[in-house]
């Protein structure tokens, strides 16, 4: 395949993962939206508390979906270290996506319903970017590529050819003796 044919096939291949990423995506950010405002007109949770569960309950929902659907064909040998390092990189998204609603909440006392919205959706959008890098760089590898078909075809037949080489004998030449 040519560079460019695999360079093409590489950029498919990502905007194939991306799709996916962000249909998983599409769904949490429903769930977070909805439970977030549930929980703010609902209950008397402050703002960032209220965010902060939305969040996990948005976190839950999308692991179920790149597992088993956006990255279902990656690496599935280490499941616990898999989920820590899914949880850990959440975390950290988690707090970019609430520290944007925090400062704009209690820096800027923007704390209207429609700026909460805003704030909110913004800091998703944020941690979005840094969850899709950290989970498609850490969390779920992609396996080792295999080699094409007619590559595998010969490997065989050059270890053959290897061995052959290595195990024959070199007859002095009688010219030279």
């Amino acid at each position: 395949m040519s560079e460019r044919g695999a360079l093409r096939t590489r950029l498919d291949l990502l905007a194939r993962e991306v799709a996916k990423f962000g249909a998983v995506g599409a769904v949490g950010l429903l769930v977070n939206i909805a439970v977030f405002n549930l929980l703010r007109h609902t209950t008397d949770l402050q703002v960032v508390r209220a965010s902060v569960l939305a969040t996990f309950v948005a976190i839950l929902c999308n692991y179920v979906g790149f597992r088993y659907w956006t990255y279902r064909d990656r690496a599935k040998t280490r499941r616990t270290r898999e989920l820590t390092l899914f949880l850990l990189f959440s975390v950290a998204g988690a707090v970019i996506e609430n520290g944007v609603l925090y400062l704009a909440t209690y820096g800027f006392h923007w704390n209207t319903p429609v700026q909460s919205n805003f704030f909110k959706i913004l800091g998703i959008g944020i941690a979005t970017l840094f969850r899709f890098w950290s989970y498609r760089t850490w969390v779920f590898k992609a396996l080792p590529a295999e080699p094409p078909a007619d590559e595998e075809a010969a490997r065989p037949a050059e270890r053959f050819l290897e061995q052959r080489r290595s195990t024959e004998t070199v007859e002095p030449d009688p010219v030279r003796n």
